[in-house]
């Protein structure tokens, strides 16, 4: 089954998209290569977004933090106002993925995978090895790379100069549960 999810905001220029709907007819197809896109990865060391969570019949809202940790690795925090935690997670430069805590209505396999998909897309944790297959739609060029664990695919899109990361999808035929998560980054 494919369904539609969330949308990512990462900058006032950047709006994610994630959907689960097939590739259109394309006009274009070449081989690329992680490097084509990793040049557009966001560089930061805190990021700060108001989020809205509906998950499996819960809603949940607050701040959602992502941070550069001195050892390289990216924490993900989602706490409501007052510091009571959602879920803690880590993802490190070795592709690996680590939950510290997650509260008892999101604490199930579906919804951490999911979460961790959505994460490493937004993160762009790609394997610099990977190729994929890049092609042109509506005027803007598309770069989809198989995720890490190879169940699903990445989708990342920039105009037609290369030099802007103009959104992102990402692909899979395996979740059947309602999820959605919103997020307006807060610039300090």
């Amino acid at each position: 089954m494919f369904y539609q999810i969330r949308y990512f905001i990462l900058s006032s220029l950047i709006y994610f998209l994630f959907s689960c709907s097939p590739v259109q007819k394309i006009d274009q197809e070449s081989i690329v290569y992680a490097n084509d896109i990793l040049k557009l990865k966001p560089s930061y060391n805190v990021l700060l977004f108001n989020t809205n969570v509906d998950v499996v019949g819960n809603h949940f809202s607050g701040l959602l933090l992502i941070k550069k940790m001195p050892d390289s690795s990216t924490r993900i925090v989602f706490s409501n106002e007052v510091g009571f935690k959602f879920f803690d997670f880590e993802f490190k430069n070795d592709f690996s993925f680590k939950v510290y805590s997650i509260v008892e209505q999101m604490n199930k396999k579906a919804v951490i995978t999911t979460l961790q998909k959505d994460f490493e897309l937004v993160l762009m944790q790609l394997n610099l090895n990977t190729s994929g297959t890049g092609f042109v739609k509506n005027g803007k060029l598309y770069f989809v790379f198989p995720d890490l664990a190879g169940k699903g695919y990445n989708c990342y899109i920039t105009n037609m100069s290369r030099d802007s990361l103009v959104g992102m999808e990402r692909r899979s035929s395996h979740n059947t549960f309602k999820f959605s998560i919103g997020l307006k980054r807060i610039v300090r």
